[in-house]
């Protein structure tokens, strides 16, 4: 058995063909990998710091015997499948987060070889080969993709949508989506907003509004200065498939990764989304949005929760203070169906994070059966430690400009006089690389994780971080997309919106259920 060398990432360009010239021989050590384990390596071990062909371009390993089928849960191959869960995930390098170098460009330069397996999503193989497909017509080079919605993860258990929306999708999407039309959405990292969108206008005119007609330099104006620095072009066909994406600079995308000075970009990555390019600078800069998503979420939650309580609350940060949401365009129940239908990739994506903090535990018996993780129906219990020195050093470890507004919230609260407040800031900051104690909580940060108005004071830094940039976002669809677009856009939500009052309630696995009450004692 073979294994792809090392090569850059795609650049649009060219046929693929060319990429399988590169063999080199697979190391022994690597030949055989716990089964409990293969399932959180499976993506990550193709990318180049194990050897291998860059993530989102490896070969097709494991073919799906049938588009419909669900995420193997066997009983383990071998005794060391049923360790206990913290050997089930790999450890992350202590302190990695404390001095992130996000200039790195090669996945060797990661703090560990399989740093970030966790945000890679497992789906049907046919599938995924039927999106990366849909890449491979754009020749402007995409240096990171993503997909995501319910058009790629299942959000309800009764799907809804048009069963025309594709004009001709290939079988495998026409599978995983029962036959429901819905349109796909996609998330394309570029270098050079300009010179991506110049080559894009010349091979696809007809994804872009009146804008296009006006050029690059509008369109990448439009797209760097407005809103949260997205592009959107919807329902336009690429393969047979109707898809929406949108483009963005990596620059801006790793700035609200791992600043959150937009949290439009960063909140779509707290959900799991199927990444089919991958970049190390925006791995590293993921990895640490979603522990600070996990940090967040400490902060909103009492000593003691469940799984399902967690991942609706960082599920839901990302609409807090979203226009829609106020408006009768996106069903209420959206977080809900989100999680009740994904709560192994939830788990997938943030079970490891938790288990290298140490300040949350899960404290559940059950997670010592060898299959948990791949159980939907599991809903374990955590615990917080609400010591204010540890809550002090979640507050000090927040990003940077979210913190930064929560300090100011607390300025206000605690009517601090602003030279004072500027002088205690500058005294205590942890942007110098040569401090001992960097990013440890001082007094003002545990005095903001003691006080009772904590939740609120997040709460509300979070709307401000989201309200501005998603309404001028979302003005700024009307024209990047055109008239026409926006208006079949705002018709399907609210269509969306109707069916939802319709649909039954989704039945959570949260306390307080006959079901998850059973599986809690």
């Amino acid at each position: 058995m073979r294994q792809l060398s090392t090569l850059p990432l795609y650049s649009g360009t060219g046929s693929p063909a060319r990429l399988l010239r590169h063999v080199q021989p697979i190391p022994r050590c690597c030949k055989r990998t716990p089964s409990s384990i293969r399932s959180l390596t499976t993506e990550p071990s193709s990318s180049p710091s194990s050897g291998g062909l860059p993530p989102g371009l490896e070969p097709t390993v494991h073919k799906a015997p049938n588009v419909q089928s669900k995420p193997a849960n066997n009983p383990p191959s071998s005794p060391s499948s049923t360790a206990p869960f913290s050997t089930s995930y790999p450890q992350l390098a202590p302190d990695w987060d404390e001095n992130p170098n996000l200039s790195i460009s090669a996945f060797s330069e990661l703090p560990s070889k399989n740093f970030g397996v966790n945000q890679h999503m497992i789906i049907n193989e046919e599938f995924k080969e039927a999106l990366r497909q849909i890449l491979w017509k754009f020749r402007a080079p995409i240096r990171y993709a993503f997909a995501y919605g319910s058009g790629v993860f299942t959000q309800t258990s009764n799907p809804s949508g048009s069963t025309s929306g594709h004009p001709a999708a290939p079988q495998a999407i026409q599978a995983v989506q029962q036959g429901k039309g819905k349109m796909i959405d996609f998330i394309f990292g570029v270098s050079y907003t300009q010179h991506w969108h110049s080559l894009n206008l010349h091979e696809h005119r007809d994804h872009y509004s009146g804008l296009g007609s006006l050029g690059s330099y509008v369109v990448s104006q439009t797209q760097d200065r407005w809103g949260a620095g997205v592009y959107f072009n919807p329902f336009v066909t690429v393969n047979g498939t109707l898809i929406k994406y949108g483009v963005v600079n990596l620059d801006t995308l790793c700035r609200d990764l791992s600043e959150w000075d937009t949290l439009y970009l960063a909140g779509r990555l707290h959900k799991p989304v199927k990444i089919l390019r991958d970049h190390p600078r925006v791995r590293l800069a993921n990895q640490m949005n979603l522990l600070s998503a996990v940090r967040v979420a400490l902060l909103l939650l009492p000593p003691e929760f469940t799984e399902y309580e967690l991942y609706s609350t960082i599920a839901g940060i990302s609409y807090m203070g979203d226009l829609r949401m106020s408006l009768p365009a996106e069903n209420p129940r959206k977080v809900n169906n989100i999680v009740s239908n994904q709560m192994t990739n939830f788990r997938r994506l943030y079970a490891p994070l938790i288990e290298n903090l140490p300040n949350v535990t899960f404290n559940d018996p059950r997670r010592s059966e060898w299959d948990w993780i791949e159980n939907p129906e599991a809903n374990m219990r955590l615990s917080q430690d609400m010591d204010p020195v540890k809550r002090g050093n979640m507050v000090r470890r927040l990003p940077k400009a979210f913190r930064d507004k929560l300090y100011f919230q607390y300025q206000s609260r605690y009517q601090i006089p602003r030279a004072e407040f500027t002088k205690m800031i500058e005294e205590s900051t942890d942007e110098d690389p040569q401090r001992i104690h960097r990013r440890q909580g001082g007094p003002f940060d545990r005095r903001i994780a003691a006080d009772d108005h904590l939740k609120e004071e997040v709460q509300n830094s979070i709307k401000k971080t989201i309200q501005w940039p998603s309404t001028m976002q979302s003005i700024k669809g009307l024209f990047t997309a055109g008239l026409g677009r926006t208006w079949r856009y705002i018709r399907e939500k609210r269509e969306k919106y109707r069916d939802s009052g319709k649909q039954p309630a989704q039945t959570a696995p949260v306390e307080g259920t006959e079901k998850s009450k059973s599986k809690m004692e």
